[in-house]
């Protein structure tokens, strides 16, 4: 069994039969566990962890609106981008924003990563993001 990380998001869905297609079929995601009579579902890839869920009105502290998830990103860290890339590119789903590499200062040094956005079916936005290691601050 996976272990559970200590913080996983739980993403309220419009349609969570879309939500899983897109999350397991186009971007490779899988199941660790499932709840189909609650409608829930808790993925991962890799080390991350998300969990779906039908909307229900239950956690719901206003109404949802899409784009759902405003104001807010999940990155989620990869080995590389390509192949998602060309996941995506084959579902003939369109970026949020285009692959990038991005230095971001962490103390003394900076981190880069090659990032890429995409939002999912419910606008939830999703950034993918690979490692490029660290280099001293300037």
């Amino acid at each position: 069994m996976v272990a559970i990380n200590p913080l996983v998001p739980e993403l309220e869905c419009l349609d969570l039969g879309a939500s899983l297609r897109f999350y397991l079929d186009v971007l490779g995601f899988e199941v660790l566990y499932d709840r189909p009579d609650q409608k829930f579902a808790f993925l991962h890839m890799g080390d991350a962890q998300i969990m779906l869920k039908q909307a229900n009105g239950y956690w719901e502290t206003g109404p949802l609106e899409p784009p759902l998830g405003r104001g807010m990103n999940l990155q989620i860290a990869v080995p590389e981008i390509s192949s998602l890339l060309a996941r995506l590119q084959k579902a003939g789903r369109t970026l949020f924003a285009e692959p990038e590499t991005s230095w971001y200062r962490a103390g003394d040094v900076e981190k880069g990563q090659t990032e890429f956005l995409v939002q999912d079916p419910d606008g939830y936005l999703l950034r993918f993001a690979a490692s490029l290691g660290e280099r001293p601050h300037a």
